[in-house]
C-alpha cells in the first residue's frame, strides 16, 4: 500500500524564511545575554544555597538518600573495596618508588574527599596502577635509588623523604592543573583522549607494570630504569641477571599467582552469583605476613620485606616545591591520564544506572582530592579500574560507600599496620600483576573495533605500539597527535558527491550509491561531507573542479568565446539580416560558444551544505573564487541548506557582492524548482513537493 502527499508552499529562500519565521538575533542575543549577566550577579540565599548544592554535591544527594533501600549496599559495597584498597594501596605504592605506608595514605585522603566533591555514584578512588607507574618513573629519574643503602639508618630515612617528597609535589602540581581547568571549564579536553586512546594505553603500561614487577617476583635488586625503550632496559636488565634470583622469594611468587589468579577468575565468572567477591588480595597478605614471621624468611632466605609500617595518622608535611619546574611536563601527562580516566569510568556506570555526571565538577572534585592529599604524604590518585567495578558489582548505591572504605583503611593505619612488617614484597608485586587483569582483557575488543571502524583500530594499534616501545608518557602523546591528525585527514579528504533526484520526491541523494536516483537536466548539485577551511581548500576545489568539468583552460576559453560574442554585438547593427548574413565572423563565434556551452549540461551549479559545518576565511574565499570563474563562463551558483554560522561567515567574507543573495534556499529542492521555473518563466511562484511511500 502506498500513500500520495502533495504539499503546496511558497518557495524559501534564506532570507524570505528569516523574515517569516525568523526572530530579531540583535535583541533576543542582547537580551540573553543581559538575562545571563544578572542571573550571575544576582545574590540571594536561593542562589547561594543552589551554588553550594552544585560544587558541593553531597548536600544535594545526602537529604535525599534512601536509608532502608540504600544503606544496606553501600555498607557492604564500601567494606569490601576497603579490604581491597589495603594490599593494592602498599602495592601501587611500590609502582611509585615510595614507602607503602604512603599508599595506605593515598588510600584515604583521596576517597573522603570525593565523597563531598564528586559526583559519580560508583566511582572508587585512590591508587591506580597507570598514573602510579607514571609518578613512579618521575621519582626514580629525580631520586634514583642507590644500589647499596642500609635501611635502618638515617640515610634511608631521608631518602624515603624525598621520594615521597617528590610524588607528593606531583599530587599538589596535578591538582592545582585540575582546579586550573575547572575555572577555565576545561573539562571538555578529557574527549580529546578517545575510548580506543585510553584503552590501548592502559593496556600497554599494563605491560610496562608487569615487566617493571618481575625484580620483586624474583628477588633481583636493580635500578628502576626510565625514558624511552625502558620496558626493553627492565627486561634486558632482568634477563642478564636471572641467575642472581632469589630462590625463595620466586617460590612465594609462584605460590601467590597460583592462588590469586584463580581465585579471582572464579570471582568474575560468579561475579553474579557472589553478593561480594571473594577477598583473596588481603587473605594472601595475611597469610603470608604470617608465613614470613614465623619462618624469618627475611633473615633465613634474604627475603625483601615491608618494614617498618607506623601507626597513627600522617603529619601535614609540605610537599617539595623546589621539583616544580623539574616535573612540570610529567605532571600534566599524569593529570590528564588521570582525569580521563576517572571521567570515562564515571560516564560508564552513570549510562548504566541512568543518571548524569558532571564533568567539570569532577575536575573540582580530583583536585581538591590531589591538592589537599599532597599536604599528607600522598602521591596522585585517581579513579581506579577494579575497585569501581567491585564497588558497582558489590550493590553500592551512592558515594557514601566511601565512608566505609575509608572507614576500613583509617582502622588499618590506626591500628594494623605495623603487623604488616613481614610481609614479603614479593607478595605485593604478584598483586599487582594481578590486578591489571582487566587491561589485558581489553585485547579482546580488538576484533570487533576492526570490523567498526578501521581507523579507530589504527589509532589503538600507534597508541599501543607507541607506550610499549617508547614509554608511557611519549607514547601517551604519540597516540594523541595521531588520533588528531586521522580527524584532520578525514576532514581534509571528505567525499564530495553528485546528488540526484528520485522521482516524484524532493528528496536528493548520491548518485553512486542510487542507481534510481536521476540529475536535473541543466542543474548540477553538489554536496560536501565536511567543512571548507585552510586545511582542504585545495582538495575541496580538485573535487568541484573535476565533478563540473571547468579546467582553467575551458574556463579561458569560454571567458574568451564571451567576450568576444560581446565584442561583435557591439559591432554589429541593429539590421537582422546584416546580423545573420554579412556577419559570418560573428556566426562562426555563436556557434563556439554553443558548442563550448554543449560541453557541459550543467547551466546552474547548486551547492548542498547541508554536511558543511564550518567555514573559515580561506574557505569562504575559495567560495567567492568559484563563484566569479562560474560566472565567467555564464553558470549561474546557488546555495542551499546553509546553516547559521556558515552564512553569517559567507555573508561577512563579501560573497554576496559576486552572488545573487536571492539565489540561497533553505532546501535543495526549493533552489531546483527556483531554477526551473526561471527556465519556464511561471506565472506563479509555488512550488508542489510529491512525497510518495
Amino acid at each position: 500500500m502506498s500513500a500520495s502527499v502533495a504539499v503546496y508552499r511558497s518557495i524559501y529562500t534564506e532570507d524570505r524564511f528569516k523574515q517569516a519565521y525568523g526572530s530579531d538575533d540583535n535583541a533576543s542575543g542582547s537580551l540573553r545575554l543581559r538575562e545571563k549577566l544578572a542571573g550571575r550577579c544576582r545574590c540571594s540565599k536561593r542562589a547561594c544555597l543552589h551554588l553550594l548544592r552544585e560544587r558541593v554535591p553531597i548536600f544535594s544527594w545526602l537529604p535525599r538518600y534512601k536509608l532502608k533501600k540504600w544503606i544496606l549496599g553501600d555498607t557492604i559495597a564500601g567494606l569490601t573495596v576497603g579490604i581491597l584498597h589495603i594490599p593494592q594501596g602498599m602495592a601501587f605504592a611500590l609502582l611509585t618508588s615510595v614507602a607503602p605506608i604512603f599508599g595506605l595514605y593515598t588510600s584515604f585522603f583521596p576517597v573522603v574527599l570525593y565523597m563531598f566533591f564528586g559526583t559519580g555514584r560508583h566511582v572508587s578512588t585512590g591508587t591506580f596502577a597507570v598514573v602510579s607507574l607514571m609518578t613512579g618513573s618521575v621519582v626514580e629519574q629525580l631520586v634514583p635509588s642507590p644500589l647499596e643503602m642500609n635501611s635502618s639508618s638515617s640515610e634511608a630515612s631521608d631518602f624515603e623523604a624525598q621520594r615521597i617528597g617528590v610524588a607528593s609535589a606531583i599530587a599538589l602540581l596535578s591538582g592545582i592543573i585540575m582546579l586550573c581547568m575547572f575555572a577555565l571549564q576545561l573539562g571538555f579536553l578529557s574527549t580529546y583522549l578517545s575510548e580506543p586512546i585510553v584503552k590501548a594505553f592502559t593496556s600497554a603500561a599494563a605491560f610496562h607494570v608487569t615487566i617493571s614487577q618481575l625484580q620483586s617476583m624474583l628477588g633481583l635488586r636493580l635500578p628502576r630504569h626510565t625514558g624511552t625503550f625502558s620496558l626493553f632496559k627492565t627486561l634486558a636488565s632482568v634477563m642478564e641477571n636471572l641467575p642472581h634470583t632469589n630462590m625463595a622469594e620466586l617460590l612465594i611468587s609462584l605460590v601467590c599467582l597460583a592462588i590469586l589468579v584463580p581465585v579471582k577468575e572464579l570471582n568474575m565468572r560468579f561475579k553474579q552469583r557472589l553478593r561480594t567477591p571473594i577477598p583473596v588480595e588481603i587473605l594472601t597478605v595475611i597469610i603470608a605476613t604470617g608465613v614470613a614471621y614465623a619462618c624469618s624468611l627475611d633473615s633465613t632466605y634474604n627475603i625483601e620485606i615491608v618494614g617498618h609500617i607506623p601507626a597513627g595518622f600522617p603529619r601535614p608535611q609540605l610537599p617539595a616545591f623546589h621539583t616544580f619546574p623539574a616535573i612540570a611536563g610529567d605532571t600534566i601527562a599524569i593529570t590528564f591520564v588521570g582525569y580521563a580516566v576517572s571521567v570515562s569510568l564515571a560516564m560508564i556506570y552513570a549510562d548504566k544506572h541512568g543518571y548524569s555526571i558532571h564533568p567539570n565538577q569532577e575536575l573540582l572534585a580530583h583536585g581538591i582530592s590531589n591538592t589537599v592529599s599532597s599536604f599528607f604524604t600522598c602521591f596522585p590518585s585517581s579513579a581506579t579500574l577494579a575497585t569501581t567495578n567491585i564497588l558497582e558489582s558489590a550493590g553500592g548505591y551512592t558515594q557514601l560507600s566511601g565512608l566505609f572504605t575509608s572507614l576500613v583503611v583509617l582502622i588499618v593505619l590506626l591500628l594494623i599496620g605495623p603487623l604488616f612488617y613481614f610481609l614479603p614484597k614479593a607478595v605485593l608485586a604478584c598483586i599487582n600483576v594481578t590486578s591489571l587483569r582487566q587491561m589485558f582483557l581489553q585485547f579482546q575488543d580488538l576484533p570487533d573495533l576492526w570490523r567498526i571502524s578501521k581507523i579507530d583500530f589504527m589509532v589503538w594499534l600507534v597508541t599501543w605500539l607507541s607506550v610499549v616501545i617508547l614509554n608511557v608518557d611519549l607514547g601517551l602523546a604519540i597516540g594523541v597527535v595521531f588520533s588528531m591528525m586521522t580527524v584532520i585527514c578525514r576532514t581534509q579528504r571528505a567525499g564530495c558527491s553528485v546528488l540526484g533526484r528520485a522521482s516524484n520526491t524532493e528528496i536528493y541523494r548520491p548518485l553512486e550509491n542510487h542507481s534510481k536516483c536521476y540529475e536535473v537536466p541543466g542543474v548540477k548539485i553538489l554536496t560536501y561531507n565536511g567543512p571548507i577551511y585552510y586545511g582542504n581548500r585545495s582538495f575541496f576545489r580538485e573535487e568541484m573542479t573535476r565533478l563540473l568539468g571547468l579546467t582553467p583552460e575551458k574556463i579561458r576559453r569560454r571567458e574568451k568565446a564571451i567576450k568576444a560574442l560581446e565584442k561583435r554585438e557591439r559591432e554589429t547593427t541593429v539590421n537582422t539580416v546584416e546580423r545573420g548574413i554579412a556577419n559570418t565572423s560573428f556566426s562562426s563565434e555563436n556557434e563556439f560558444f554553443k558548442s563550448e556551452t554543449s560541453e557541459s549540461d550543467a547551466q546552474a551549479v547548486l551547492i548542498d551544505c547541508s554536511s558543511v559545518i564550518f567555514v573559515d576565511v580561506a574557505g569562504a574565499r575559495l567560495l567567492t573564487q568559484m563563484c566569479t570563474e562560474c560566472q565567467k563562463v555564464g553558470v549561474h551558483v546557488y546555495l542551499a541548506n546553509c546553516n547559521e554560522s556558515v552564512l553569517k561567515i559567507l555573508t561577512s567574507s563579501g560573497l554576496m557582492k559576486y552572488m545573487n543573495p536571492q539565489h540561497i534556499f533553505v532546501t535543495v529542492h526549493d533552489a531546483v524548482v527556483y531554477i526551473q521555473q526561471q527556465k519556464e518563466k511561471p506565472s506563479e511562484n509555488t512550488t508542489t513537493v510529491w512525497i510518495s511511500d
